[in-house]
């Protein structure tokens, strides 16, 4: 899927968790949930060519629902238009 901004959007769904690179240009940004029984584990990166911006993950001590991963995809998303706009 492609955004007005140009923006290439590809969710994948992985396990109990999902997916999202977005990437503009030489750009990319990528969210991964991964979902356990006990836990989620959410990791993001922003690469500019091949260099790092943003490399974090955070861990959450209990598994988020499936409502909670497609809110934090979509809130993701929409964060990465916002920052794009405002440039």
């Amino acid at each position: 899927m492609e955004t007005a901004e140009g923006l290439r959007v590809e969710i994948t769904r992985k396990g109990s968790g999902k997916q999202v690179v977005l990437s503009q240009g030489a750009k990319e940004w990528f969210m991964l949930i991964e979902v356990t029984s006990e836990n989620a584990v959410i990791l993001k990166q922003e690469k500019d060519q091949e260099r790092y911006l943003i490399d974090e993950s955070e861990t959450h001590d209990r598994p988020m629902t499936a409502d909670e991963v497609d809110a934090a995809i979509a809130d993701y998303v929409n964060s990465v238009k916002t920052r794009i706009q405002k440039k």
